[in-house]
């Protein structure tokens, strides 16, 4: 069993801005731009945050209240926070060690931590370290085989979830990355060496836990890839569109819940329910693969009107604080999901940066449901203000 989630809250940094803050000044410049970047122009990664926060909540300052409880049921696992911490590739090089350290926070935290595919700790380590309680991301391989064994270790490791990604069938044109020659491990371009040995702390955490690797993957690729042979490989191995016939196998094989991730559209949801699948995450990838695309709370609200009550319905990319999360779920989610938010932590303040995170949000969306009068989460749909 879990131990109980510390409050390991730093005064310092009360607001995820101020994490971001000092993250930036704690890792290299190309770290901080592969975690903070979008895509094209980065018109969707802002809009995404500022169209959640168009949202206005209700407060009845009159009625009567007996306290706010912010625990919420999801896939029969009550969890302790309508949010968890959402897949986020190449953790490892914006700081070191930290799938395993977001792990351990919420594990401890009693809220869900969903591993990519193309992080940097392999399943079997991170379901140790949350006793079989983790999700898993699948990136969908370009080979049946491949695809089949990385189910078959999720399955092993005991994953309560699998969620397979819809939004990338095509890599993200990320210009950030492409100017800093972005590789795993990073190109040791002069400009890059300049910029790690600008930050002494994480070079000497990199040097402890070692260069950070696709450690699910690392039985199937070659080592020491560059950035040209990473994306051959990446082109080779995976094959990011999903289409009916895909999922269907994976809804065979696959026990447990099955989510989707990535939908942003009515269409993709109805496909989803006819092919059995548990639940959706609404989502643009955090504004990383199309900038001309809608930011994820409008098609949220159209998807949880339509369908909250026939699959689970979900939603990450934007949401940044407490108040967010409390309009995200106003709006009809029935849970949330933050990448960025979790990486800044961790980056700004290493090994308790997880759960100084985690105790932030809970403590900003407790004042959120105090302040409106709302004692459970699923009363959030009753204090959003229609416009």
């Amino acid at each position: 069993m879990p131990k109980k989630g510390k409050s390991n809250f730093d005064s310092r940094y009360p607001s995820v801005e101020d994490l971001r803050a000092k993250a930036k000044k704690r890792i290299p410049k190309f770290a901080f731009e592969y975690l903070d970047g979008g895509c094209n122009e980065d018109i969707n990664l802002h809009k995404n945050t500022a169209e959640i926060r168009e949202v206005e909540l209700l407060p009845y300052y009159l009625s009567k209240h007996s306290g706010s409880n912010m625990k919420t049921k999801l896939f029969g696992h009550s969890y302790d926070a309508p949010f968890g911490i959402a897949p986020v590739g190449l953790q490892g090089l914006m700081w070191p060690n930290s799938p395993e350290i977001l792990a351990k926070a919420a594990f401890e935290h009693n809220i869900p931590f969903v591993l990519s595919t193309v992080s940097t700790s392999a399943i079997e380590r991170i379901s140790e370290i949350t006793e079989g309680q983790a999700w898993f991301q699948l990136y969908h391989p370009a080979k049946t085989e491949l695809r089949d064994d990385i189910i078959r270790r999720a399955a092993a490791a005991e994953c309560p979830v699998l969620v397979i990604l819809s939004d990338v069938p095509t890599f993200g044109f990320r210009p950030r990355d492409i100017r800093n020659g972005l590789a795993m491990p990073p190109k040791m371009s002069i400009a890059n060496i300049l910029q790690i040995m600008g930050k002494p702390n994480w070079a000497l955490q990199t040097l402890r836990h070692g260069q950070p690797n696709f450690e699910t993957l690392r039985p199937y690729m070659p080592k020491n890839l560059d950035l040209k042979q990473l994306g051959q490989f990446m082109d080779q191995t995976f094959s990011g569109r999903l289409n009916e016939e895909r999922i269907k196998p994976i809804r065979d094989m696959w026990k447990g819940k099955l989510v989707l991730k990535g939908v942003a559209c009515e269409a993709d949801v109805k496909k989803a329910i006819q092919l059995g699948l548990d639940g959706v995450i609404v989502s643009n990838h955090g504004g990383r693969q199309l900038d001309a695309g809608e930011s994820t709370i409008r098609p949220l609200a159209r998807i949880a009107e339509a369908y909250g009550s026939q699959i689970e319905v979900m939603m990450d990319s934007g949401l940044r604080s407490g108040p967010d999360i409390a309009r995200t779920m106003a709006s009809g989610a029935k849970f949330t999901f933050m990448g960025r938010s979790f990486m800044y932590g961790v980056a700004a303040l290493g090994a308790e940066g997880g759960n100084h995170t985690i105790s932030l949000l809970k403590a900003q969306l407790q004042q959120v449901m105090e302040q409106i009068c709302c004692e459970n989460i699923q009363d959030f749909p009753n204090h959003l203000i229609q416009k």
